[in-house]
């Protein structure tokens, strides 16, 4: 690997200067306890405590407590991320109730997202996910680069079910907030070197502390990762590697408290992923190329086009807190966030010329965003808030179809959102609350696309146009909330909770409106209407934590991304096709959750979730026929669940051991829309096993796999009929790392 180097002197770097540090300095420490089931002063491991408490979350945009917040979230320390090896926030699938998580089709970085499944896995411009990820606070609207590395992270919290209220557009299957680590009141830092199987060799930094002395009112942070594997596969055509890592990443804040009540921040962020080309399998041969049989290697492929899937992602923001009074405090957030890719899509693997993609793909995007928010101490408190949206994502996508029939997508859509919102908590009695939230949404859409079919591959004589428009639309969306909680004791609470969330439509940007007319007319936004009751239970002396969820969602609108084949040339055969977007229609989503963390005894930690979903179509219309029901919903399982067990000891020279196994499962899948048989993924379990050993507070070694038995398992795939193309995409194989960790 090309940055293998690059990696290996970022760790020297950082650990060198430490091999000398004083053997003092002090061991960081949690605040709370994870998601891992770890005690709440951290000495359970040494005989101590027994008691779980919360993380302290922002889901609701004010600090709460994990077990008092009146909704589904699930929240990980990074301690938590530590234990279970959480490298990416994909790694979080199966820790978390109903959520399916994974890299888009032939990237490494791209997210697709579904939350009790509602989400979506078309990354092209012009449709939006379902799922929101925010990077401290700040909206990230495209999936490129967006499954997030973990590095140098506070927590992450999986908040489930619609978020419209507080989060707004397109989080109307869910929210995942990414929280880097806040700046520090005195000088500390980490070193992290990582070896493993197919090559792996990772770097992860940081360093923070105040500017020009302990009493000054200046801190600023640095955070650095380089990530390297090798190839899970092979390009047989040409010896390059297949599904390899490699990127880099930083992030750099600095703030400064200007007075007791008003302190300001800025944070910059950096990605650059240059790794090489996801494989895909051949599940079947390729009619138009019958001497190439599938493969053996789920990895391997035969692929004739150039190993470059490169992203690179960044974003600058400010952050003013003002604290007018004891009972009013203000929020300013600006952020600016760009990312480019380029991408190569061989959709038959082979070094024919039967599907060949190349995809530019380029955004950006301005938000602003004012909170207000009120605790005066007595029965009422909230925040209400203005958000601003100003975005731009386009480029192009160029398609070679059997080296005969060359043609393109590209344009770019503009998108303008205002947004008004406001949630308010009332204390009606010590145990009895009710939470009513409400947000408005204004929504332009302006799309200019321009599709057309050129002479051969150099694609600079145009020879037809199958779309040319420049359109706007306008949405606007309501979405209100209601939640009563109920406290029965200091140690159970009951809730339910009403609330809306709504997906934006727009424009099919891969339109052909001379075959198909209605593929330049806008599509519409997607909206769920979600009722939910739930409680929350701390019980046992606080040493077991049940937390029991129950949803029913109305989902109506539903959009969907669909290859819809056409007649080119009238001889009444169907020989190509075009990416469709379509609303299907209505469906409604039902589910059951339970999670659960129990420290039976000073050494002994179990946690997990189960889950159980039911999702169905109510119409879905084909050319006036409802179909609903032969149709399936994509990405949601009907039970998935993990179950993690950790011992932990401690040792007499004052350090610690912890030893976990961990089982996850999903039953049947369906990944994609065409509902392909053989894309389909039956019911799957994976183990994960890790050792962590605390040598002092100082230093840290881990021992770490996963996918130990070395599960074949499809995430997702292409069935395109009419190009012979039927492939799978293929999760991670058995992987093992070692890591040394110093902690100043």
């Amino acid at each position: 690997m090309k940055r293998n180097g690059l990696a290996l002197a970022i760790g020297c770097v950082l650990l060198a200067p430490m091999a000398w540090a004083n053997d003092d300095a002090a061991m960081e420490t949690a605040t709370a306890a994870e998601a891992a089931a770890a005690p709440a002063d951290g000495e359970a491991a040494n005989g101590g405590t027994t008691k779980l408490d919360s993380v302290v979350v922002t889901a609701r945009k004010r600090e709460e407590t994990l077990q008092d917040v009146p909704i589904a979230v699930t929240a990980f320390t990074a301690d938590a991320m530590e234990k279970l090896n959480v490298e990416d926030i994909g790694d979080l699938d199966a820790q978390v109730p109903n959520l399916t998580i994974y890299a888009a089709r032939g990237s490494s970085s791209t997210v697709t997202a579904y939350i009790r499944g509602i989400g979506q896995s078309d990354p092209l411009w012009g449709v939006d996910p379902g799922v929101g990820i925010y990077l401290d606070d700040v909206y990230i609207a495209r999936p490129q680069g967006a499954l997030l590395d973990v590095f140098d992270v506070d927590r992450v919290e999986v908040l489930r079910g619609p978020q419209g209220t507080l989060y707004g557009k397109n989080t109307i299957g869910g929210a995942i907030k990414y929280i880097s680590k806040s700046l520090p009141k005195e000088a500390e830092g980490y070193a992290q070197l990582t070896v493993g199987n197919y090559g792996q060799l990772d770097a992860k930094g940081a360093i923070g502390g105040p500017l020009g002395g302990s009493d000054s009112p200046i801190r600023a942070r640095l955070a650095v990762a380089s990530l390297n594997r090798d190839g899970f596969g092979e390009n047989l055509t040409n010896g390059a590697p297949v599904s390899d890592k490699e990127i880099n990443a930083f992030r750099a804040s600095i703030g400064a408290d200007l007075s007791e009540r008003f302190d300001i921040n800025l944070a910059y962020d950096w990605m650059d992923d240059q790794s090489g080309v996801r494989g895909a399998k051949m599940l079947a041969p390729n009619r138009f190329a019958p001497t190439f049989s599938p493969l053996d290697d789920r990895y391997d492929i035969r692929s004739g086009m150039p190993n470059v899937n490169d992203t690179e992602m960044k974003g600058v923001s400010a952050t003013a807190n003002w604290r007018a009074t004891d009972s009013w405090a203000f929020k300013y957030i600006f952020a600016r966030r760009d990312s480019d890719t380029e991408t190569n899509i061989d959709f038959d693997t082979l070094p024919n010329k039967i599907a060949d993609v190349k995809a530019f793909y380029r955004d950006n995007q301005t938000t602003n965003e004012l909170q207000v928010n009120y605790d005066g101490g007595g029965m009422a408190r909230g925040v209400m808030g203005i958000y601003s949206f100003d975005g731009e994502a386009g480029g192009q996508v160029l398609n070679n179809f059997f080296n005969a029939s060359f043609g393109d997508t590209q344009g770019t859509v503009y998108t303008e959102s205002l947004a008004v919102y406001g949630d308010w908590t009332f204390d009606f009695t010590d145990r009895l609350s009710l939470d009513v939230g409400a947000r408005w949404t204004d929504e332009d859409k302006h799309a200019v696309v321009l599709n057309r079919g050129y002479t051969d591959a150099t694609f600079t004589v145009p020879t037809a146009t199958v779309a040319n428009f420049n359109r706007t639309v306008n949405f606007k969306n309501t979405s209100p909330k209601v939640a009563l909680d109920y406290k029965l004791s200091d140690a159970v609470m009951l809730y339910g909770v009403a609330s809306r969330g709504f997906k934006s439509g727009g424009f099919n940007i891969r339109a052909n409106s001379v075959a198909v007319p209605r593929s330049a007319e806008p599509f519409k936004d997607e909206q769920v209407d979600s009722y939910e009751v739930g409680t929350k239970m701390a019980l046992a002396d606080q040493s077991l934590f049940l937390n029991f969820a129950y949803f029913y969602n109305k989902y109506k609108d539903i959009q969907l991304s669909v290859f819809t084949a056409f007649d080119s040339n009238g001889d009444g055969v169907d020989d190509a096709f075009f990416g469709d977007f379509t609303n299907a229609g209505k469906g409604h989503v039902k589910g059951l959750e339970m999670e659960y963390q129990w420290l039976p005894s000073e050494h002994w930690a179990i946690n997990g979730n189960l889950a159980w979903l039911n999702a169905k179509y109510d119409e879905f219309f084909t050319q006036g026929v409802n179909v609903a029901s032969s149709q399936k919903f994509t990405n949601a399982p009907k039970f998935s669940g993990a179950v993690n067990l950790e011992y932990r000891t401690g040792l007499a020279n004052g350090g610690n051991l912890s030893a976990r196994v961990g089982y996850s499962y999903q039953s049947e899948v369906w990944p994609t829309t065409d509902l392909s048989p053989v894309i389909r993924q039956d019911g799957y379990g994976l183990v994960n096993a890790g050792v962590i050993w605390k040598v002092n507070p100082d230093w840290t070694l881990s021992l770490q796999g996963t996918n130990l038995t070395d599960k074949a398992y499809r995430t997702t795939g292409y069935n395109i009929p009419v190009l012979g193309v039927l492939t799978g995409f293929y999760g991670p194989p058995r992987q093992y790392t070692l890591s040394a960790r110093y902690d100043f």
